[in-house]
């Protein structure tokens, strides 16, 4: 049941993955296999942050590796962060790849284009 932490829609032809609340060691693999077996074909996803509230180090090692494999598979991929939050917090701590990261939907959805 990962209704309460990930929903899933389109913006334009990229696949938008929306985060919400906490994501850490008690969910994160529950919202990873959601993710996967919804976006595993897509060219181009966006993966919404901007209202997740917590996120731990299992968290980012879960957008870790769903960015590595989108990647790897040429599909590709931003994570909406916002200009601050939880999400951007860690990930900046974190060292997260820049190359990924931007801070609005609007933003994103025009890199993959």
């Amino acid at each position: 049941m990962t209704d309460q932490w990930v929903s899933f829609s389109k913006v334009g032809d990229a696949e938008l993955v929306s985060l919400t609340g906490e994501i850490d060691l008690a969910n994160s693999g529950e919202i990873g296999k959601a993710i996967v077996g919804r976006i595993k074909e897509s060219g181009k996803v966006l993966i919404d942050l901007t209202t997740v509230s917590f996120l731990d180090s299992a968290g980012v090692r879960l957008l870790d590796a769903l960015v590595g494999d989108l990647l790897g598979h040429g599909a590709r991929t931003r994570l909406v962060v916002g200009e601050r939050g939880a999400a951007r917090m860690t990930l900046t701590l974190c060292a997260f790849r820049e190359d990924v990261l931007t801070t609005d939907l609007e933003r994103a959805a025009a890199d993959l284009k």
